[in-house]
């Protein structure tokens, strides 16, 4: 699917992240990357082949969780 030199890592990798945008829609809330995946901005990611990545968005500088 990539045509870039050197080619973006692929949706199965764990930096797919990386791979260089083809669509954004900041208004929308999502990205497609070229590996396919699209990258929403809660950090979640659809795959190609259907698979969800949840959020997984570090929590705040400074900001501690405790339990209840």
């Amino acid at each position: 699917m990539c045509q870039h030199q050197p080619p973006c890592p692929t949706a199965d990798s764990a930096d797919r992240e990386s791979a260089r945008l083809v669509a954004h829609h900041p208004e929308q809330g999502w990205s497609l990357l070229c590996n396919g995946v699209l990258l929403f901005e809660d950090t979640g990611e659809l795959l190609p082949d259907g698979r969800v990545i949840a959020p997984h968005r570090p929590l705040g500088a400074g900001r501690v969780v405790t339990a209840a």
